[in-house]
């Protein structure tokens, strides 16, 4: 009695073993936290399922555990590596391991720190560096501390140990609190501050919506030199920080569809289509805020956009 009811449980783990291993995606596609490259994702997974006839998985994550991901072969595509913002990583997985291919979309990515219309009104600010200034920094400070407050990024984002190295660089590490938080708190403070003539300083970057639905100043900096920027990769190891700097403005960022090399194999035709992916960075700032503003439901926006931009997507395949 005991034997037979092992035997019937055995049979029932080997079908559910059988039936996870028939249900695995072709493609499983990863996806960090900021809206152009979730909405990218899901264009990727609508054309490779319509052209490729493949089954394609979306699976969030960093930066950081995407590419571990892509090197062990449970994930196989990040849609949008920003460099220089994950350099470490592409020297990691790209350069010396050469587990990840990397391939730039067309679209370009710009960075930096800004402020409301309305802030630099009432406050007078022009230039980054003024935060340091503790006169300055207490215009912005929000929950009366006597430090100003200032959203450097999201946790997992390759921006944000690099806006903690240009906030020491510039100084203003020590009048300001640098907060890390995901991007739809940060950016329901700067609506709020909108409407209520709050000053506000925030990291701000293209392709985005928040250009189309607040006026907004860039921060002056000094140009990009590559003489006075250099950045250690984040470490448990102490001395990180400390041994970077980067008081200058960011470098232009080029965005690169990535993909691990294994799809070469397990699905050729997919990991072509990739190497051709091609999105400018209107394109990009246009679905992020169809997703983020107007809410559009992702997955719906996505077979729209594929439908409608047939002859872009055909090209990806040719």
């Amino acid at each position: 009695m005991h034997s037979n009811k092992l035997l019937a449980l055995c049979s029932v783990a080997a079908m559910s073993v059988y039936s996870s291993a028939s249900l695995a995606a072709d493609v499983v596609i990863g996806v960090p936290n900021w809206p152009s490259v979730q909405a990218t994702a899901h264009v990727l997974k609508v054309a490779l399922e319509n052209k490729l006839d493949l089954s394609v998985e979306l699976k969030t994550g960093s930066n950081k555990a995407v590419f571990d991901a892509m090197d062990a072969g449970s994930i196989h595509v990040h849609p949008e590596a920003w460099l220089p913002n994950i350099d470490h990583l592409k020297r990691e997985y790209v350069d010396a391991k050469k587990t990840v291919k990397m391939h730039p979309s067309g679209a370009i990515g710009t960075q930096a720190m800004c402020v409301t219309q309305g802030t630099v009104e009432r406050t007078g600010i022009v230039e980054l560096q003024e935060l340091n200034n503790p006169s300055m920094a207490q215009k912005f400070d929000a929950d009366g501390d006597g430090k100003g407050d200032i959203w450097i990024g999201a946790d997992g984002w390759g921006s944000t140990p690099i806006e903690r190295i240009r906030a020491r660089s510039y100084g203003y590490d020590n009048t300001m609190t640098l907060k890390v938080m995901e991007e739809v708190e940060a950016l329901a403070e700067v609506g709020a501050a909108v409407q209520e003539n709050k000053n506000i300083v925030f990291f701000c970057y293209t392709p985005h919506h928040m250009f189309a639905e607040h006026d907004l100043v860039v921060l002056k900096e000094p140009a990009y030199d590559s003489n006075k920027w250099t950045i250690v990769p984040p470490s448990p190891t102490p001395g990180w920080l400390e041994k970077s700097t980067a008081g200058v403005a960011w470098d232009t960022a080029t965005l690169n569809v990535s993909y691990a090399t294994s799809l070469e194999t397990d699905q050729p035709k997919a990991a072509a289509m990739l190497a051709k992916v091609s999105l400018d960075t209107d394109t990009l700032s246009a679905m992020t805020y169809a997703l983020a503003v107007e809410k559009q439901d992702p997955a719906a926006f996505a077979a729209q956009w594929v439908d409608e931009n047939a002859a872009i997507v055909d090209s990806w395949f040719e």
